[in-house]
């Protein structure tokens, strides 16, 4: 089997840089606050390295921006880089704090090649502006290694790697400082050098724990991988260096995170209708904004839009230190209608739901109604006002039911007729109802124009009186 590994050097500041306009300098920092664990470019351009103190960093960058450590949080960000990855690669292992391991040897043929695998996933990593160090092996420990001490290539060679292998230093094999130190005075300075000694006699001079490891990185010894699956929901979370004040300044992280979970969502061939963002203060309870469509939706812009409008009627009630997107509720796609033969194709059904998303966005979910037909024949009493829900697949039966006409311009209450149509244009349709409920009609309905050409809709009565009950456009 051919393994890929990915190692992350700096994921932590990865992530944070995506989310901010303005590039600055930025260090992770053990608990205790004193060493420097992870730095950035712009932090390296300074002087700053990994493993200096603190103090000596901030004489070297005065305008250091500090990201404490946080072990729940990296595993968090290396999950979201799994997720990612797992629409290139279906073998994914997650190894904590700063690296993924990848099964490629069972998708060569569908890249083309290990050249092919190779140029996908480096094209991935600088569109999400992650630093990362690939390296292939034939065992997960080689790999591991390779990429860890930045000694990985394009290659699938086997005494190739194994070459490379050979001349790894102790410390970069993975040994502990202890045991650096037992092999150094033994004379061994190379992985290679430890690998050639008898197993027997390595186990028995220095440590089964050593010959074990050495057989894991050879393939000698089995190293069963579990591999990691994908969680049934969508989330994205970005921490903020410096509080944000501002709702507009909480556009460009959205904005990211957003596209993201557009992609997710034709990756998966998924829509939703419901979002939740969590905005995070420091002292006080968080913030929620449920943004609902009225239909299925999976687009970054849309969604951005019914975002930047609720944030515009909710200010921010205290800065913001972090924000969080989550989707549970994930529906089917239905199948776009294509254009026509003249290639106009208008999704008049998409622009309504746009529409109605907006307008409930700005005034409330309970702000709009509409008209829905009940089962009545009476014209008065076959409508009702209801709120506007969100949309399900309709049925196709309905599209093709033939309703009679009816005028849009109703009459609160009928009026008699005082003038002769000019001409009789469809009727007559009688309407005999209502007598379950004592208020029982009958009446023979006509469309009618006018001397002055208006189109009325007009009936008579069992009275055989005239009366006007609507108006056409």
């Amino acid at each position: 089997m051919l393994w890929l590994y990915l190692h992350f050097p700096h994921l932590i500041l990865d992530h944070l840089r995506r989310h901010h306009e303005r590039r600055q300098a930025l260090v992770v920092v053990e608990g205790s606050g004193q060493n420097i664990l992870q730095v950035c470019p712009e932090a390296r351009t300074l002087g700053v390295r990994p493993g200096m103190r603190l103090k000596t960093a901030t004489s070297l960058a005065p305008d250091l921006t500090l990201v404490r450590a946080d072990p729940a949080r990296e595993a968090r960000v290396l999950e979201d880089q799994a997720l990612w990855l797992y629409r290139h690669v279906a073998h994914i292992v997650l190894c904590p704090p700063a690296g993924i391991l990848m099964e490629i040897g069972s998708m060569l043929r569908l890249y083309d090649g290990l050249a092919g695998v190779w140029s996908t996933l480096q094209r991935a990593l600088e569109e999400r502006q992650l630093t990362a160090t690939l390296a292939t092996g034939y065992t997960p420990l080689a790999a591991r290694l390779l990429a860890r001490a930045h000694k990985g290539e394009c290659t699938a060679t086997r005494e190739q790697l194994t070459n490379t292998l050979a001349r790894l230093s102790l410390s970069a094999a993975g040994f502990d400082a202890r045991t650096c130190t037992r092999l150094q005075r033994l004379g061994l300075n190379t992985l290679g050098q430890v690998a050639a000694l008898p197993p027997a006699e390595l186990a028995h001079r220095l440590s089964p724990q050593i010959l074990a490891h050495v057989q894991k990185i050879q393939g000698t010894r089995a190293d069963p991988q579990t591999p990691w699956q994908p969680p049934r929901r969508f989330r994205q979370q970005t921490e903020f260096v410096q509080d944000i004040e501002q709702a507009s300044r909480l556009l460009f992280p959205l904005r990211r995170m957003l596209t993201e979970l557009e992609a997710y969502l034709c990756w998966r061939q998924q829509d939703t209708d419901c979002l939740l963002l969590k905005l995070h203060h420091r002292h006080r309870e968080p913030s929620r904004l449920r943004i609902r469509t009225s239909g299925p939706e999976h687009r970054a812009e849309t969604f951005l839009g019914l975002i930047r409008l609720r944030l515009e009627q909710q200010p921010l009630p205290a800065p913001v230190t972090q924000m969080k997107l989550s989707v549970k509720r994930f529906l089917g796609r239905a199948t776009p209608g294509g254009p026509d033969l003249l290639g106009d194709g208008q999704d008049l059904s998409e622009a309504w739901h746009t529409l109605v998303s907006r307008l409930q966005a700005r005034l409330g979910n309970r702000a709009l109604i509409r008209l829905s037909p009940k089962a009545d024949h009476r014209p008065e009493h076959a409508w009702s006002a209801t709120e506007v829900q969100r949309a399900h697949r309709a049925d196709p039966a309905l599209k093709h039911h033939h309703y009679p006409d009816r005028p849009l311009w109703l009459l609160p209450e009928p009026r008699p007729l005082t003038e002769t149509p000019q001409a009789w244009l469809a009727g007559p349709e009688r309407i005999s109802s209502g007598w379950w409920e004592g208020q029982r009609v009958q009446r023979d309905y006509y469309v009618a124009q006018l001397p002055d050409g208006q189109l009325a809709w007009v009936f008579r009565g069992v009275n055989s009186h005239w009366f006007v009950h609507g108006w056409f456009g």
